[in-house]
């Protein structure tokens, strides 16, 4: 039997399936609006001061959208065994 975390020498991105390949791609664009709410957040402090409710509510967003970038990176980049169900053949 083949040991994954061991022996496997195999590419790692040839094992990947399509769902962990858009997780990963949408770990990307929640990163990204991260740093857009980031952006807006600090171009409206000046003009709005620290107490207005948009700027909490850009707070709130930057750390959701980091949140849930790295549970999706961390989907999108995990070793997972094969989860079919087929046997081996002897």
């Amino acid at each position: 039997m083949k040991k994954l975390l061991l022996a496997d020498t195999s590419s790692l991105d040839s094992r990947r399936g399509l769902g962990q390949r858009v997780a990963y791609g949408a770990a990307l664009v929640f990163y990204l609006g991260a740093v857009l709410a980031l952006a807006i957040l600090l171009a409206q402090y000046r003009a709005l001061g620290g107490e207005h409710p948009v700027i909490a509510s850009l707070g709130a967003s930057i750390v959701f959208f980091i949140g849930g970038g790295i549970v999706l990176h961390v989907i999108g980049r995990a070793n997972l065994p094969s989860l079919g169900f087929f046997r081996e053949r002897s």
